[in-house]
């Protein structure tokens, strides 16, 4: 690279030197040389007269102040400097840009026919010369032009309030949002869509128009997500009294989109995945995946849109919270331990795995690049985890009463981490100095737990050590504050009440110390503990529960996320056992009494259908690697294997009972009718490797009269590598070739294919008529599936993986930045694996770190991951 890009700090923040409170826009669209005309209201705030605006990938036609025009300007690839400036003026520049040629997505694109903008993070600068900063807020006015054959619908942020014909076939239309926003938040749609209407009446009596707009033919996929837009306004408005506040809210669906979706004040746009449904074409995990994006950006419309973060260090502000919130709403929706279950199951997996890599950070990073490597998993997920743990110190009243205080406080401004957190403290008095440093230190805090029972003193202590292993941006840590939910059971399952120097205690204890014990009394005998329920911090906890203690805690925990983390833990034990037996040339084993605490969970009539398929759902090979150092893909790989295997030919009778048990005439989508259908395919999963598998496996493929159930036997089929499994992959091949957003399932199914010969077959369907690596959804389901979830074939040790790994990334580093960016991340945990694995990924590295033309995203991560 012929200039290294240079590092921003969180620390080096400095408030802007001028604002602008107004924007007036003007787009002209053509596909090839699309006219923006910028028109800004600006006042100097400081006192330097000339002003620095970003700006990237366009041509600049002129600049004007006050109606002059103006020659005093300074242009460079990044930005424009206008010079001697009054102190308030209006600034006129006009750009040009180029839709069609834009495959980046970042800023205004086509995507298939439509235009289409991505402004977050610093997309707005690829639109127009501007202040692209989080903590400049205006009032936007947008007017779009355009063809009204090829774009009869013209979209953009606020209220429609007023619109016209032009000459020559076009036609314009003008948009006013009453609410000063961030750049960022800008969005304009053109293009041809079918439409989706409803309404919504707040709290407050607003009359809210509904719209989602789809790809024509594709309205039929579209209620579901109006179904749970009307949940979200409700929701937010029952649980945290926020109402909407524009007279129309409208949804747009595209299929070329980086991210998941976009919450553009008023007009959201989304990735297709997370809008179009109906039960041929989607999954259960697909409806729910819409409900809970739906709800994530609409939450966004108060955290994050009325109340931004002042500064991209501060990412977690709004998005830990929202992630919190759509939680919150899916869990309230449907089966709270279920969802809770796979929030953590992100956790324990990709995203301890980030902690422990090069890519290590808070969840407010110090230092920064690229700032879209930092929408990550540690800033959203591990960013929830933190919101979640300071609802648990406060409780629910308490929080609500922050949540008020901090909108009463910073509505219509640019806030900060810090800002929450003293709102939060301040409503509830609850002293939370301490607990800021879950904000600024990196890593995943490891927690050993060891118990002592004093029967003479009928007292039980509890001792606790903490300690945050080194990381590479922060070699020193500090001891954090953990909320460390506990509860004791006697051996009939009776609770124990907690007491703890004469006093009732609550059962989180406040661990804020490298060591502390708490003794607790009145305990009249030898007690089975329950540790982190409801996974109350985001740490690594070992305590050495034994098989017995572990299988009374499935049956007789009170909480059902401790039951299943009990159950995870006991195969957990297992694993462990079978990884260090294959490394030895040992036999495996699973003990009788684990198989039958197992057969408990499938017979018990107590427990939901839903909640049993997660009891019987192995953890995944990506987060047992996250024990190991070096990880050994083949140990793990046999062991999880193996486990399968038994527990399949053991529970036979009890899984095929259960199978035929939970068939459904009709598909809908309740959340009891998702878990017998999960519970149902889960068993599937397991039957698949016996000897009946095919012939269940064919039949429910033939059978199947919804997506669920279709996916539900390729994926067995895929799995276990049955006979039919290249004929059911025609089939659906053969049906669904002409829909990208169904294809991605096959898509996905071909990347995640345990056999020997994967790597080629993927190379085959490269060439698929339904697949294209510009399109980030194909590129995600295919590419990504192999590099994230396929990691016998992606590590094996001819390094052909990686070698696959370096051409995608030099084809995606010239087209697409940002999703190469996130596609490279496997690749950065290379020091996790064996001597010779390490080099050959390293070797892979160092060749795309020479590109001459590396982009920032690429240059960042892998500059990281080499000084490791």
């Amino acid at each position: 690279m012929s200039q290294l890009p240079q590092a921003k700090f969180r620390n080096d923040y400095t408030s802007p030197e001028f604002t602008i409170t107004d924007l007036d826009l003007t787009f002209d669209l053509f596909d090839d040389s699309t006219t923006v005309i910028a028109v800004s209201k600006v006042i100097k705030l400081g006192t330097c007269n000339s002003l620095t605006l970003d700006g990237e990938h366009m041509e600049l036609v002129g600049v004007k102040v006050d109606d002059i025009k103006w020659q005093d300007y300074q242009r460079s690839k990044t930005n424009l400097t206008i010079n001697n400036l009054p102190d308030n003026f209006t600034l006129t520049i006009e750009t040009k840009t180029n839709p069609s040629a834009n495959t980046a997505l970042e800023g205004l694109y086509k995507s298939g026919g439509a235009f289409c903008t991505q402004c977050e993070a610093e997309g707005f600068r690829r639109i127009t010369y501007f202040l692209d900063r989080p903590d400049v807020l205006a009032k936007y006015t947008t007017t779009v032009i355009a063809d009204k054959a090829e774009n009869p619908y013209l979209l953009s942020n606020g209220n429609r309030i007023d619109s016209g014909d032009l000459e020559q076939g076009r036609h314009w239309v003008k948009w006013q949002d009453p609410h000063p926003k961030p750049s960022y938040l800008f969005a304009l749609v053109a293009g041809q869509f079918d439409v989706l209407r409803d309404q919504f009446t707040t709290k407050t009596g607003r009359k809210v128009d509904l719209e989602i707009f789809v790809d024509q033919g594709n309205l039929d996929r579209a209620p579901h997500a109006m179904a749970s837009l009307i949940n979200a306004m409700k929701w937010d408005e029952q649980r945290f009294g926020l109402a909407y506040d524009l007279d129309i809210y409208m949804i747009v669906a595209v299929d070329f989109f980086n991210m998941g979706a976009m919450e553009n004040k008023g007009l959201n746009v989304f990735n297709s995945k997370y809008v179009l449904a109906n039960d041929q074409t989607a999954t259960d995990a697909d409806y729910l995946g819409i409900e809970a994006v739906i709800g994530h950006e609409y939450f966004h419309n108060w955290t994050g849109n009325r109340i931004t973060c002042r500064d991209w260090f501060q990412l977690s502000l709004k998005e830990g919270l929202t992630v919190f919130r759509d939680q919150e709403f899916s869990s309230d929706l449907g089966s709270r331990a279920v969802n809770r279950i796979n929030n953590v199951r992100i956790i324990r997996g990709p995203q301890f795995a980030e902690d422990s890599s090069p890519m290590s950070h808070p969840i407010r990073p110090e230092k920064v690049i690229e700032m879209n490597n930092f929408y990550t998993l540690t800033v959203y997920e591990k960013g929830s985890e933190v919101i979640r743990m300071i609802h648990t110190l406060l409780g629910e009243e308490k929080f609500q009463q922050g949540i008020q205080l901090y909108v009463e406080r910073h509505d219509g401004t640019a806030a900060t981490c810090d800002d929450f957190v003293a709102a939060m403290e301040e409503a509830s008095g609850v002293d939370l100095s301490q607990f800021r440093l879950w904000y600024s230190q990196s890593g995943t805090p490891n927690v050993t737990a060891t118990t002592q029972y004093n029967p003479d003193k009928q007292t039980f202590t509890l001792q606790l050590e903490q300690h945050t292993p080194a990381t590479q941006d922060q070699p020193q840590k500090q001891a954090l504050h953990i909320p460390m939910n506990v509860e004791l059971y006697q051996a009939d399952g009776q609770i124990i009440p907690l007491q703890i120097q004469g006093s009732p205690c609550d059962n989180v204890l406040d661990f804020k110390q490298d060591q502390q014990s708490f003794v607790f009394e009145n305990v009249s005998e030898q007690p089975i503990i329950s540790l982190l329920r409801e996974f109350s911090a985001p740490i690594k906890l070992t305590y050495d529960h034994s098989d017995q203690e572990l299988m009374f805690l499935m049956v007789n925990a009170q909480n059902e996320f401790a039951r299943w983390d009990a159950g995870q833990n006991l195969i957990a034990k297992y694993l462990r056992t079978n990884i260090a037996a294959y490394q030895q040339n040992q036999a495996f084993e699973l003990n009788d009494n684990v198989i039958d605490a197992f057969r408990g969970v499938i017979l018990s009539a107590e427990l939901e259908p839903a909640f049993i398929a997660e009891m019987l759902t192995l953890p995944s090979q990506n987060e047992v690697a996250g024990w190991y150092k070096p990880v050994d893909v083949d140990a793990i790989n046999a062991a999880l294997g193996f486990i399968k295997q038994t527990l399949a030919v053991e529970l036979i009778d009890e899984l095929t009972a259960t199978y035929h048990s939970l068939k459904q005439s009709e598909y809908t989508i309740e959340h009891a009718a998702i878990g017998q259908r999960s519970l149902r395919n889960v068993c599937l999963s397991y039957l698949a490797t016996t000897d009946i598998g095919e012939s269940l496996v064919c039949q429910q493929f033939e059978s199947a009269n919804n997506m669920t159930d279709t996916m539900a036997a390729m994926s067995a089929a895929n799995q276990a590598q049955l006979t039919c499994r290249e004929a059911l992959m025609k089939t659906f091949s053969d049906k669904w070739s002409h829909d990208g957003l169904v294809m991605d399932k096959w898509f996905m199914l071909q990347g995640t294919n345990p056999a020997k010969d994967a790597l080629s077959m993927i190379r085959t369907t490269m060439d698929h008529s339904a697949f294209s690596l510009k399109n980030p959804n194909r590129t995600r389901s295919l590419v990504g599936a192999f590099f994230n979830n396929n990691p016998v074939n992606f590590h094996a040790v001819d390094g052909s993986g990686y070698q696959f790994a370096t051409e995608i990334l030099l084809f995606l580093n010239e087209s697409n930045p940002q999703v190469a960016s996130r596609m490279i991340d496997p690749l950065l945990k290379y020091r996790q694996f064996d001597e010779t694995r390490q080099q050959l990924i390293r070797t892979e590295l160092e060749k795309v770190s020479k590109l001459d033309n590396l982009a920032k995203d690429l240059f960042e991560k892998i500059t990281k991951a080499l000084e490791a």
